[in-house]
């Protein structure tokens, strides 16, 4: 990793405060001033640029209603996890429409179970669909998120 590089648990931890962010339906702006900084300073957070201080993430998880230990949950402390951009593809993702709508309808499923069984149910149909175009995702965000301005 180059000394410029975002670091890797910097990087999750800023996507999981996007995720729940937009699952909340909150925007940048307002998230900020509630912390007492800028639009600017959550993107930076968001996409792992800068880290943030464990009192400022303290405050961001009472904001956002998650204990501190949400923002590490299923991380790979050593980096080697989900490649960056598979997970710039989620993030992307969660912050459309359809992602959102998604997210927000399995996480008021409250039987473990059932919420396995859809896992492995869309886990089944993307392996029967083969190989996505890679090009497709992304664009379908952008045009997501300019709906949604």
């Amino acid at each position: 990793m180059s000394a410029n590089a975002p670091n890797a648990i910097d990087v999750y931890v800023g996507s999981r405060l996007k995720a729940r962010r937009v699952l909340l339906g909150m925007s940048q702006t307002v998230l900020g001033e509630r912390l007492g900084i800028t639009f600017q300073q959550i993107q930076k957070y968001e996409k792992g640029v800068n880290r943030m201080g464990a009192s400022r993430l303290q405050a961001a998880s009472e904001i956002l209603g998650v204990p501190v230990s949400y923002f590490f949950e299923e991380s790979e402390p050593t980096g080697r996890g989900v490649p960056d951009s598979e997970l710039a593809a989620v993030t992307d993702f969660l912050a459309t429409r359809e992602g959102l709508a998604l997210n927000r309808a399995f996480s008021s499923i409250r039987d473990v179970n059932v919420r396995k069984g859809l896992v492995a149910l869309m886990k089944s149909i993307a392996e029967a669909e083969g190989p996505q175009d890679e090009a497709r995702p992304a664009a379908a965000a952008q045009a997501d998120r300019a709906a949604l301005r």
